[in-house]
């Protein structure tokens, strides 16, 4: 058990968002992962490992063998906080598009719900209109939280105004590279939650020497030190993996300590470095 502003956080710690859900910090990603017999085997692995917190999307292909995970896992269905996010042909199609793309997503799943509900990327000419339809689909249930994806900060200044509900969640690459300190002011001003993707850079964590330095301190791989760096700035934090030693690595986070100048020498890692896509050259 570690502490972060004086709370001892665990596996299962959780954050409030403004929907009154609560969020796991950690949780289990599901990009990349292959439909059927890889997708379903890690998701059960992870839940047997004590993740509560599983995210998928209709464009990773992979609800089906999510949904059968859950189902497998013997894990009560309320116990699980689950994501999936709708893909930008639906949001580009506009509101009644993002209704059914949502109706979709819950029949691959099998679920009545789902506990959070994300806008994939930002489409500028159709961001109004799909938010609509996501408040419907909150104030209806079928959402139990709604948010966006990758949105930068002047994105949230022209989506927001005017909404009748905050996304509660903005789900953005972050990891020692890509800080966006810009983004996280914005975020907390909208009283919005980050969770990161790609926390361990797409795998280029144990290519960086600080990294690796640190690791060999505390006898604990790369990933651990990076994702136990992620949740000490309050990220919620989403590594993937298909590997059962690495999904059980990934979640063993928490008998260890970062001191003030291992975080220090992370955040110095800093240079608005992406992995991934930019939010403002979304052509997909």
């Amino acid at each position: 058990m570690w502490s972060v502003a004086g709370m001892s956080l665990t596996l299962h710690d959780t954050v409030q968002l403004t929907s009154g859900r609560r969020m796991p910090m950690l949780g289990f990603g599901t990009w990349k992962l292959q439909e059927g017999d890889e997708v379903r085997d890690a998701v059960v692995t992870a839940l047997k490992a004590g993740y509560r917190h599983v995210d998928t999307a209709a464009m990773y292909d992979n609800e089906r063998g999510v949904g059968q995970a859950i189902r497998d896992s013997r894990v009560r269905r309320e116990e699980i906080f689950l994501t999936t996010k709708v893909w930008n042909d639906d949001i580009r199609a506009g509101y009644d598009a993002v209704l059914r793309a949502c109706e979709a997503s819950l029949e691959r799943l099998k679920v009545s719900y789902v506990d959070l509900y994300l806008l994939h990327w930002p489409i500028a000419e159709k961001d109004r209109e799909a938010w609509r339809a996501m408040e419907t689909l909150y104030r209806s249930g079928k959402a139990r939280s709604i948010g966006v994806r990758n949105y930068l900060p002047h994105q949230l200044d022209a989506l927001l105004p005017g909404v009748g509900v905050t996304p509660m969640v903005n789900q953005v690459e972050f990891h020692p590279f890509l800080l966006q300190p810009d983004l996280a002011e914005a975020c907390a001003g909208y009283g919005i939650v980050r969770e990161a993707w790609s926390p361990l850079m797409q795998g280029h964590v144990g290519d960086v020497p600080a990294i690796v330095d640190i690791a060999k301190r505390l006898h604990r791989t790369p990933a651990q030190v990076v994702l136990h760096w992620a949740l000490q700035h309050r990220v919620v934090t989403i590594p993937r993996s298909s590997n059962p030693k690495h999904i059980a690595e990934n979640a063993a986070l928490f008998d260890f300590e970062l001191t003030p100048d291992d975080i220090a020498l992370l955040n110095e890692l800093d240079q608005n470095k992406r992995f991934g896509p930019d939010p403002d050259r979304v052509t997909f």
